[in-house]
């Protein structure tokens, strides 16, 4: 029965987890700006105003009977001090036998390293710390030993349904603000899970370690006129043996003073294309996504497509540059 128990759990969570991995071993994103202290730590206090409040709910897989939902929900704030902090929180859950993935992390970011005439240049580093937490629901697992006596359970004494650890990151982020070009560059580099937290469940027996994501991200503000802007921007991420390239861009219009229409599309290669629309009004943005799968796990899963919905508030009352962060 114990052999038996922990041969299930492996293979419930690979067979739930590893058309998954194809893409992703962590949860991702396509409005991946929409949610800047996952992508980066770095990110925290990158705003132009005193403080943002990011929340994003991604929905992937819709014909698996029980499918991956992700919601993460971020907020962090500048200081005259050119230190800036940021909390942020997210929860995965997937498959039959409950699957969560959970983190709660506090981060921090300098923002003083500045050049140009006016230091409208800036370098940030930042850094997030604090608890990644895995669960699974042994209720709902059914080892073969129990066809024959429905009666009996799953021994939790050799299979731990819940593991956290402390898990860690940090990056650096450059972004141009100055305010009479045409075009103003941005870009950043991470590292997510440096603390390389054991897996809990299909690496119990052999110690192995979450890789480390690298992430890669950039892109440009290019001014077209008044009232537009096109937004460019490119992502790549590798975390052990898989890898994300997402390629696209974004038209940001403005109707009036208070509101701006977007539109725009991303591609990750190999895998879907997204397109997306989004509303500004006032400090409210919202964002919506589709990734329509270009794969040919499409076919496997009959249909392998996901929404992203974003929602952010920034408190510009107060703005104190010219940075206009990304939407997507």
């Amino acid at each position: 029965m114990i052999n038996k128990a922990k041969k299930f759990i492996a293979v419930a969570l690979f067979s739930m987890l590893t058309t998954a991995v194809v893409a992703q071993i962590d949860p991702h994103f396509t409005q991946y700006y929409m949610y800047p202290l996952w992508l980066n730590p770095a990110l925290t206090g990158a705003v132009d105003g005193n403080f943002r409040v990011s929340v994003i709910q991604r929905q992937q897989w819709a014909s698996i009977a029980t499918p991956f939902s992700t919601t993460g929900l971020s907020a962090d704030m500048t200081t005259t001090k050119n230190i800036n902090f940021g909390v942020n929180l997210l929860q995965q859950t997937a498959g039959d036998v409950g699957y969560k993935y959970t983190t709660g992390n506090l981060s921090i970011s300098y923002s003083g390293i500045r050049f140009g005439k006016e230091g409208e240049k800036v370098i940030t580093f930042g850094m997030q710390g604090g608890i990644l937490g895995r669960s699974i629901n042994l209720a709902n697992a059914i080892v073969n030993d129990q066809y024959q006596n429905p009666g009996a359970g799953v021994d939790e004494s050799v299979v731990k349904p819940t593991a956290s650890a402390f898990d860690m990151s940090a990056g650096v982020f450059y972004y141009d603000a100055d305010p009479d070009k045409k075009v103003n560059l941005f870009g950043g580099f991470s590292a997510g899970h440096l603390t390389q937290p054991t897996d809990p469940f299909l690496s119990a027996n052999n110690g192995a370690k979450l890789p480390v994501r690298y992430t890669v991200h950039a892109g440009a503000n290019i001014f077209l006129s008044e009232k537009a802007q096109l937004v460019p921007n490119a992502l790549f991420m590798q975390q052990g043996n898989t890898s994300e390239v997402m390629l696209g861009g974004y038209l940001q219009m403005a109707v009036n003073e208070m509101t701006d229409l977007t539109a725009g599309v991303n591609y990750r290669i190999n895998d879907a294309i997204s397109p997306y629309i989004g509303l500004k009004f006032s400090s409210l943005t919202f964002g919506a996504s589709y990734d329509i799968n270009s794969s040919q796990l499409g076919k496997l899963v009959n249909g392998a497509s996901a929404f992203d919905l974003s929602l952010m508030y920034t408190d510009s009352r107060q703005q104190k540059g010219h940075f206009k962060c990304p939407r997507y």
